[in-house]
């Protein structure tokens, strides 16, 4: 039996520290070969005083897990060991791997993080609380728990990387022991898995470990196609061995003919990646031919394209399957140059060509040792990981609540990347499919909320153009514009979705707040009160009794019809001093709420009748729309009059400057040039036609014209309607509203 851990002194304790606890104590006898191999890696890097204070750090966890067990029945100190080897394997920090054998002491023990701040100081003990989980707070479903507790992970990520990197080491260890829990239980683990910590694991860079757990999520989450894919591959692998041997020796015989030194290994592809080429291809095994790949590792940049080019000498490229993520990296920092060659029998073959140093960052160079240390500048790429991390708190301060932050995280993490210049020259990487409404939000937000049209390549485009490798995209601001809730159909990003509805949500509550007040203030009026009168301790007797923790919430409800203005207005009104006034001073008229049909979110014109300045009209409060302005005689009012409490006296403002959609509709005789007599006559009245649309009537010999003209107002539509009258083809005209 390897010998057990010793009880080294421990080192003097940093500014931030007190002296760590010691506990003597051997371990299991079935630990004992993985706690000397952990000692071995950790004191290959670390100092003797940096590796005793590990080992205290192991023999406190083993005291606060004693007597516990995981379902497969090994000791739990089993699983923090394994998460600090691996972490080790990586070569982190004390505090990292302090963190990774403590990660689960404050969920499972009773030992709390102000313990662990005592004994390893703040930094490892914000590290463990950064991986646990949350409380789950009653009556919240699973979902909600587990979306509240990925922000609080991602949110503690974007401040300290160890975290996400314990994280993924204790997930890990987690599938490769999955098979110790029931199947519903292993599926929720590896969807999760595959849905949210493979893809950060890519993200960051890590590709080793985005591929295993994917491979390990996918054995779980499908567990007969994954072992009808493993017999498949592996009848395939006898097929194809000489010729992947064939196709190995002629590129380790070309490269050095072209005077290049070159490392070649053969690599199969995962069968996740296999499935997955097969679902989004609609292919069937037979017919994913590319199950084999090389990699050729070259000394520098300039060796990696003579390689591509000695290599398209050997073999034939396949149009179009040519990467350069050399000159251009992946968001994650990946550079790689990528080709597909038809070799021997017209097999196709997968080349990826990088430098060593790519290689190592391709497969852990970029978690593993860098973003903790403060004693090597940045590089591109830990920039660009540094911008995604500060991008998550950007999200948080967005997002409403952690399923809808949780959803912008998930949108994010599935880049399929797409290259775009900015007027400047600037590259950026945005998801594929995604928008000029994305590239506008990915430069900057003020320019997303200005954002109202666009060029890409010198030509003016709609806003939901998807965007091409190479465009170049140019957008256009306004002062006063704003976003468009339909933008919210279009967008790839996560940032674009989040900060258009961060504003619209704000636009909706200022405006609900605002006219919430004038209908609390109308209702009060009724009662001889004005509502500025309302002292604070009544508001405050009202908040409380309702629940409510402002008097801004309550004044948004009601200007989104959540609280009736009378009822609320009878319960602030509700003194003595308040009914003695009433009953002494007679009731003063409701004041009239004005509509300038600019408003917004908050008051609505309704689409059923479109009022126009000039219509009689009327307001009604829906619940979660706020209010919707109707004409006097529009059928949807006529159906509502049951409802009478929840209308409200509007009218017009006077200084009305914006146009207003209106419908009409012209029958005229079926003759030559009539279309162009009416848009005339539209146009000599300072009218725009928004759209026009036809029907014809093939026994009368006469046509239907519908008109959505651009009105300012009731007597601008009158004009337009004589100076139509006066055509000699026209035979009816009249406004439509349903």
């Amino acid at each position: 039996m390897s010998a057990p851990l010793k009880s080294a002194s421990v080192p003097a304790p940093e500014a931030d520290e007190t002296p760590i606890h010691s506990f003597e104590m051997h371990p299991p006898v079935d630990l004992a070969d993985d706690l000397e191999r952990f000692k071995q890696r950790i004191s290959a890097y670390l100092k003797p005083d940096d590796a005793a204070r590990v080992e205290a750090a192991y023999r406190f966890a083993f005291d606060a897990h004693r007597g516990q067990f995981r379902f497969s029945g090994d000791p739990y100190i089993s699983h923090p060991l394994a998460v600090a080897e691996t972490l080790a394997e990586w070569q982190l920090d004390t505090q990292a791997l302090t963190a990774a054998l403590l990660h689960d002491v404050m969920e499972d023990t009773t030992i709390t993080k102000a313990q662990i701040a005592d004994a390893f100081g703040k930094v490892a003990a914000e590290l463990v609380d950064g991986v646990s989980k949350l409380d789950k707070i009653e009556n919240q479903s699973y979902e909600e728990a587990q979306a509240e507790n990925f922000r609080k992970m991602l949110l503690a990520m974007a401040r300290d990387m160890r975290v996400i990197l314990i994280k993924l080491a204790d997930r890990l260890h987690n599938m490769r022991t999955l098979d110790a829990l029931r199947p519903d239980k292993r599926r929720r683990v590896a969807r999760e898995t595959i849905e949210i910590y493979a893809p950060i694991a890519n993200r960051i860079g890590f590709n080793t470990l985005y591929r295993e757990l994917q491979e390990l999520a996918f054995r779980h989450l499908y567990p007969v196609r994954y072992r009808v894919l493993a017999k498949a591959l592996k009848a395939a692998r006898g097929n194809r061995r000489e010729v992947v041997g064939k196709i190995l020796e002629a590129i380790k015989k070309r490269l050095p003919e072209a005077g290049l030194q070159a490392e070649v290994l053969g690599r199969e592809k995962t069968l996740y990646s296999i499935y997955r080429k097969m679902r989004e291809k609609n292919l069937s095994f037979s017919q994913v031919l590319d199950i084999y790949g090389f990699r050729v590792i070259v000394r520098d940049v300039p060796s990696c394209y003579l390689a591509l080019g000695a290599l398209h000498s050997l073999y034939k490229p396949v149009r179009g399957k040519f990467k350069d993520y050399v000159a251009i990296p992946k968001a994650n920092g990946y550079q790689s140059l990528h080709t597909t060659l038809i070799g021997p029998y017209g097999t196709p073959v997968e080349i990826q060509i990088r430098t060593a140093e790519m290689n190592h960052v391709a497969e852990s160079g970029v978690a593993s040792h860098w973003l903790y240390k403060d004693d090597h500048p940045l590089t591109d790429v830990q920039k660009t990981t540094h911008k995604w991390l500060q991008s998550l708190l950007e999200l948080q301060s967005a997002s409403g609540d952690s399923t809808e932050f949780l959803e912008h995280v998930k949108v994010d993490l599935f880049p399929g990347e797409v290259y775009v210049f900015t007027p400047r020259g600037k590259i950026l990487a945005l998801p594929r499919g995604a928008t000029p409404v994305d590239f506008a939000y990915a430069v900057h937000t003020d320019i997303g909320n200005r954002c109202v049209a666009c060029r890409i390549n010198f030509e003016s485009m709609p806003l939901c153009t998807e965007l091409r490798n190479g465009d170049r995209v140019e957008i256009i601001t306004a002062p006063l514009a704003a976003p468009n809730p339909n933008w919210l159909t279009y967008v790839r990003t996560a940032r674009a979705r989040a900060q258009i509805r961060h504003f619209l949500k704000n636009q909706q509550h200022e405006e609900s707040t605002a006219l919430g007040e004038q209908l609390l203030a109308q209702a009060l009026r009724t009662m001889n009160i004005d509502i500025r009168g309302v002292a604070t301790n009544v508001w405050d007797r009202f908040l409380r009794a309702v629940g409510v923790k402002s008097k801004q919430e309550v004044l948004s409800d009601i200007g989104l019809g959540k609280r009736l203005p009378a009822i609320v207005a009878r319960r602030l009104a509700g003194g003595l001093e308040s009914k003695k006034a009433e009953a002494e001073t007679p009731a003063k008229a409701a004041s009239t709420i004005l509509i300038h049909g600019n408003e917004g979110v908050a008051v609505q014109l309704a689409k059923c009748c479109r009022p126009i300045p000039g219509d009689p009209i009327i307001g009604i409060i829906r619940k979660g729309q706020g209010l919707i302005v109707h004409t006097h005689d529009c059928r949807t009012l006529a159906r509502s009059r049951r409802d009478r409490a929840s209308w409200v006296d509007v009218a017009w403002a006077p200084d009305i400057s914006r146009s207003f959609d209106v419908n009409i509709r012209i029958v005229a005789t079926n003759q030559p040039g009539v279309l162009a007599k009416m848009s005339a006559a539209i146009a000599g009245e300072e009218s725009n036609i928004v759209n026009v649309s036809m029907d014809a009537d093939d026994h009368g010999g006469t046509t239907s014209v519908y008109f959505t003209l651009q009105v300012s107002g009731r007597i601008h539509l009158a004009r337009i309607l004589r100076s139509l009258r006066r055509i000699p083809e026209v035979v009816r005209i009249g406004r439509l509203k349903d």
